[in-house]
């Protein structure tokens, strides 16, 4: 499966994005799905990860509350709608692929998109 994310840009604090992964040459169904994220200088850490079956739903505490992992089978996507935006949210945004098992951690996932640069403005 190769990965495709898009939906970064740069947008004030309080104000929202919707992040997409897409997938393409394979489906997800077997899959679990992460968002992570990376600042600079930083490590890269867990956002939030969604199971491809059985829809379960897991949030960093960083940003529960305030963005929504979310998937259509039909479309082989899935999204992060990220709303309420600080600027400690600016980073490189990654979604990853992993076995169903897959957690927060990132070794847990073998299958990473580009990225797409999120900037919040304050």
């Amino acid at each position: 499966v190769q990965l495709q994310a898009s939906g970064g840009g740069l947008v004030q604090a309080g104000g929202s994005l919707r992040l997409s992964c897409a997938a393409s040459g394979r489906s997800f169904s077997s899959h679990a799905v992460g968002w992570f994220r990376q600042a600079p200088g930083k490590e890269r850490e867990f956002v939030a990860r969604v199971t491809w079956l059985g829809g379960s739903i897991y949030y960093s505490d960083s940003v529960k509350g305030r963005f929504t992992i979310s998937r259509d089978n039909a479309k082989n996507t899935v999204y992060l709608q990220m709303n309420s935006l600080k600027p400690e949210d600016t980073a490189v945004y990654y979604c990853a692929a992993g076995p169903k098992w897959a957690t927060e951690n990132v070794p847990s996932y073998d299958t990473w998109g580009q990225g797409t640069q999120v900037t919040v403005s304050s």
